[in-house]
């Protein structure tokens, strides 16, 4: 059947078409753009299926080009604190639903905010408030630390005399005694002790997430991790099992995780997953390397110390998980391979070592570089010398409570000044391309765009009222929304997708306004209508 979007205005994916145009699709590809007057002679004949716009926007759905869509949802399945914001909040979640499951050997679940607890830190006393007979684990938002109590802690064997970790630590009071804030690595020493997660556990996951991301409009994402990290098991499967079974409704690129601790003889097993993981829907064609952590547990690899919390310099300058002349031959390696190569870089020595192992390879691979929080203006415009794109999570770019608390006071003002430079990014040249990071984050891409543009987030305009974070940074409406659409399908290798042109997957988003003729400070109140893929409804409000 054919269908026809009028009534409303047109995104076709770069730039703003405006009112009065109609898109049609047939046999799940765009097969027209048409001037409204025209539309009439369309419909009138072919008794095409109209969808009625009322005012809202048509646009191609949006890409997540970084996303843990397994993680999220099975995130929501669980002890799910991701829509919480306090302490108290957390400790009553996790009360009620252990009370909910008194089945369960673990308490599992996560999402929780480091910006609740004082340090960044929360404490094994608290939990054991609330649920001092089983063991919790909960990872953050950002799932580079974790949450645990008393008796997880006693069954890892954790106590005052155990090391830290290379790439992580416990947190720990005066006298050495983990107080329950695994950082990093340091997670590895409960999650190793995790019951065995099922694969009907995983799939329900996968498409609880698919669910939830349809319904923010995205009709395809790159899964930044494909393979076991932070107590979950690989996600490949799971993938595999719902492309084979058709149910699978969104175009899916698997990230295969590089394991830090190994080298180059990995390789071979990722030449394997990629040939068993394409299937349908789904291709495991690029490979995830996480170079180093975040800055607001002074993970994030920098040039120079992290400041103490009376501004004066430490002697932590954070981790590069992998020694930079290593990644330097792993990723010539995985370019000559076919692979493309996803790199996590929040610091900005992270940032560099990244940049510097793309030397020499080839742009076609379409390597991009993740999260690019904290980046030397002069590596700016390396972006777009080397053809790498930088994958921006626009949602973070903002003075949120751990913006405010636990990172610009360990950056210092000089520093701080260089974080999300999506405007010089832009201006020099770069590929934007747009992700989530869901489940550290909501997945909802108009909450992001509208940071992008505003530098504030709706409903937390900042700290000082309306305050932006770095305005200088913010970038025009058009080229956000480009980013989260043909710039992420292209990141994606998915060309004939991401726009509205004739040839073009029908994969679209009907929004209930039109961000583009409101006000700039309402972007991020637009909702979904629905969500279409190959031309099909998979998600209606």
């Amino acid at each position: 059947m054919e269908t026809v979007f009028r009534g409303g205005a047109v995104f076709d994916g770069r730039r703003y078409l405006g009112a009065g145009r109609a898109v049609v699709v047939r046999a799940g590809r765009v097969a027209a753009l048409l001037d409204e007057d025209e539309v009439s002679s369309v419909v009138s004949t072919s008794g095409s299926r109209v969808v009625d716009l009322a005012g809202g926007l048509v646009s191609p759905g949006f890409v997540d080009a970084h996303v843990h869509a397994v993680q999220g949802g099975m995130e929501r399945t669980r002890c799910d604190l991701s829509e919480l914001t306090t302490r108290e909040e957390y400790l009553a979640a996790v009360h009620d639903h252990a009370a909910a499951h008194p089945d369960r050997p673990w308490v599992l679940g996560g999402g929780w905010s480091m910006s609740a607890f004082p340090g960044g830190a929360p404490t094994a006393a608290d939990l054991d408030t609330v649920v001092p007979d089983r063991p919790v684990f909960l990872p953050n938002r950002d799932h580079h630390g974790a949450w645990v109590n008393t008796r997880a802690l006693e069954l890892a064997g954790v106590d005052a005399r155990t090391p830290d970790p290379p790439h992580g630590r416990f947190e720990r009071d005066a006298d050495g005694r983990p107080t329950g804030t695994l950082h990093e690595e340091a997670m590895h020493a409960v999650a190793a002790l995790l019951p065995a997660t099922t694969e009907a556990e995983y799939d329900a996951g996968l498409l609880a997430g698919q669910a939830h991301l349809h319904a923010c409009g995205v009709t395809g994402w790159q899964d930044a991790i494909v393979g076991a990290y932070a107590g979950m098991d690989d996600p490949g499967p799971a993938y595999l099992r719902a492309a084979r079974a058709g149910r699978l409704t969104a175009h899916v690129v698997g990230a295969l995780w590089w394991d830090r601790e190994r080298g180059e003889e990995q390789v071979p097993s990722l030449l394997e997953r990629r040939a068993d993981y394409s299937q349908g829907r789904f291709r495991a064609t690029s490979v995830k390397i996480m170079q180093d952590g975040v800055a607001e547990n002074g993970t994030a690899a920098l040039q120079e110390p992290y400041l103490d919390r009376c501004g004066h310099r430490t002697d932590n300058r954070g981790h590069s998980f992998v020694d930079p002349t290593a990644l330097r031959r792993y990723v010539a390696r995985l370019d000559a391979e076919g692979f493309q190569v996803h790199v996590h870089a929040i610091g900005d020595r992270g940032v560099r070592e990244a940049l510097d192992a793309f030397v020499g390879t080839d742009p076609a691979r379409r390597h991009h570089v993740a999260h690019v929080q904290l980046v030397d203006p002069a590596d700016v415009p390396r972006f777009a010398e080397l053809g790498v794109a930088a994958n921006l999570q626009m949602l973070w770019a903002c003075l949120d409570d751990q913006m405010v608390d636990l990172t610009l006071p360990v950056l210092g003002a000089e520093r701080a000044a260089w974080q999300y430079p999506f405007g010089d990014l832009l201006r020099g040249g770069a590929r934007l391309v747009a992700g989530s990071d869901w489940p550290v984050s909501t997945p909802d891409p108009l909450a992001a765009v509208h940071v992008a543009v505003n530098r504030w987030m709706l409903g937390e305009p900042g700290r000082a009222g309306s305050e932006p974070f770095l305005p200088a940074q913010a970038i025009g409406l058009e080229a956000a929304f480009a980013a989260y659409t043909s710039g992420s399908a292209w990141v994606c290798h998915r060309d004939d997708a991401g726009t509205l042109e004739p040839g073009a997957a029908a994969d679209l988003v009907v929004l209930d306004r039109d961000p583009f003729a409101g006000a700039p400070e309402e972007i991020g109140a637009t909702g979904v209508v629905s969500t279409w893929v190959d031309g099909e409804v998979v998600h209606e409000a």
